[in-house]
């Protein structure tokens, strides 16, 4: 398979199905940071590559994939270490973004949404910790899902910051979303659930330039239940600042000892990140986890099993590459308030791509209650069906 977008690690693996199911006759992409048997992963890095071995057994999501009728055709780019939302690699290259080529892909999943938006899977895998599927999709102008924290097993996953880590996966198509869904995520015990109320985040809206708001409020107009507020009473950079410092604090308790033994080279931007979270303090993280239950309950009360909160994705359209590092962290920290919201409930999020009238793309995003993550899925596909029947998307 040729790869002009750079978006694989490796494309030639074509791991075939060993069973069949909901997934027959597709392909699909691998993130480089999953475990498959007899395969040595980078994430995103040549110093990781060159101190771990080959793993000896899939992860569970790899074999439940293939069981269910899946190709395995690569694997794909990462951000190094999955610590980035650009999806610019310093060793390896950036891939391309198929639907904006002079802007970068999102990360740290770039390869995998590179890969299903130029058509070169149906489906991919990716993570998600503090973005990496949901920024990347909407980037790319493609359909990804970010589950319940701890809803799709991660075993066999590289980790970065437990908490907050997912399997999250991209697609086309809403339909085929739902169908990786139905392979992957536990039957819902709490049976189907209609979404009637939309609570749409103030402060979030705030973030966007005036059409990209009026195309994503435009796809919700005629929802009858629908009002503005403001989640965060300290406003959404308290979220973010929180969301930060716990998942830098288990950072550097995943991969300090690594990084003081190995001195690995990082690049522009990932260093100093890294550097930041050995300056931490460890015991600030219980407390910190304390607030962060507190907003998790205080929104769940909110959106109960009926509510939806709808903010965009991202804060409008991907950045032009080589922008200065000072400007690609002014807006990674604009984009980490958005995205936040998700990581410290645990709740799932789906994102929807539109696109400008300068054909690029953008995102909307719709996130539930936990565990809501079929029902979610469902109700995204009959919504897109709807948003296409009034040619809003």
């Amino acid at each position: 398979m040729t790869d002009q977008w750079n978006a694989f690690v490796k494309n030639d693996l074509n791991i075939k199905s060993v069973g069949s199911g909901n997934l027959d006759g597709l392909t699909c992409g691998i993130k480089d940071v999953m475990s498959i048997k007899g395969y040595q992963n980078a994430a995103g890095n040549p110093d990781w590559l060159r101190t771990h071995e080959p793993a000896n057994e899939n992860a569970p999501v790899i074999n439940r994939l293939l069981e269910q009728g899946a190709t395995i055709t690569g694997t794909t780019h990462t951000d190094e270490l999955m610590f980035s939302l650009n999806g610019e690699n310093f060793h390896y290259g950036t891939p391309i973004n198929p639907n904006s080529p002079g802007r970068i892909p999102g990360g740290s999943s770039s390869g995998s949404a590179v890969a299903v938006a130029a058509g070169l899977v149906d489906f991919a895998i990716g993570t998600d910790t503090g973005g990496s599927v949901r920024i990347p999709s909407s980037y790319c102008g493609i359909f990804g899902f970010r589950p319940t924290h701890g809803y799709v097993d991660i075993a066999g996953v590289i980790p970065l910051a437990k908490s907050f880590d997912t399997v999250g996966w991209m697609a086309r198509e809403a339909d085929l979303l739902l169908k990786v869904g139905e392979t992957l995520i536990p039957p819902s015990s709490s049976g189907e659930q209609e979404f009637t109320h939309f609570y749409l985040e103030e402060e979030a809206w705030s973030f966007l330039e005036e059409e990209s708001k009026q195309i994503l409020l435009k796809a919700v107009s005629n929802s009858e239940e629908k009002s503005t507020l403001k989640i965060a009473e300290a406003g959404l950079s308290e979220w973010a600042n929180l969301f930060r410092t716990i998942q830098g604090i288990e950072i550097w308790k995943e991969h300090g000892e690594w990084i003081e033994r190995e001195r690995p080279t990082f690049g522009p931007g990932i260093a100093e990140r890294f550097l930041w979270t050995s300056t931490l303090n460890q015991d600030e993280l219980e407390p910190k986890i304390e607030r962060k239950e507190k907003i998790k309950e205080q929104l769940s009360k909110l959106l109960k099993d009926n509510g939806l909160l709808v903010i965009p994705t991202a804060p409008g359209e991907a950045p032009l590459k080589n922008l200065s590092m000072e400007k690609m962290e002014q807006y990674r920290s604009r984009t980490m308030q958005l995205t936040c919201i998700a990581g410290l409930t645990g709740f799932p999020q789906v994102t929807i791509p539109f696109v400008k009238e300068d054909g690029l793309p953008i995102g909307l995003s719709f996130i539930a209650n936990e565990f809501q993550d079929l029902n979610l899925l469902k109700w995204t596909n009959l919504f897109v069906t709807s948003l296409r029947e009034a040619h809003l998307i």
